[in-house]
């Protein structure tokens, strides 16, 4: 079944970490671009951040520049999210997506994942 889920989200106190997961079933991560959403209640979806699959470019959204990163492990056909120094407002679901050789954000995506809920509360 070609399918992108996520995984490692969960309740987690403010200033708390969390990674994230993107694992890609039924294709070969190694040639597509990665990026993460999230969406808020009442929001927006919005793209936090992205990874490219030619030299690893990123981008981050300022909103959590500094604090999370993306990385891939090719190999291992799973992007990843490290989230730190997590606010109340970092609350969301987050979602991710690929895009056969796409730019840097895949805003044309193949696959998008269901998405897994971060909620940072004390």
């Amino acid at each position: 079944q070609v399918q992108l889920v996520e995984s490692g989200g969960g309740l987690v106190q403010p200033g708390g970490s969390l990674r994230l997961s993107c694992a890609a079933s039924g294709f070969s991560l190694n040639t597509y671009a990665i990026g993460w959403w999230r969406q808020a209640p009442g929001k927006e979806r919005e793209v936090i951040g992205c990874i490219n699959s030619r030299d690893d470019s990123t981008y981050y959204a300022e909103s959590v520049k500094g604090r999370f990163t993306i990385s891939r492990d090719d190999a291992n056909n799973t992007a990843y999210l490290q989230m730190i120094t997590l606010k109340a407002d970092d609350t969301a679901v987050y979602y991710c997506a690929a895009e056969n050789n796409g730019p840097l954000c895949p805003f044309q995506p193949d696959y998008w994942g269901h998405g897994t809920q971060v909620t940072v509360s004390s």
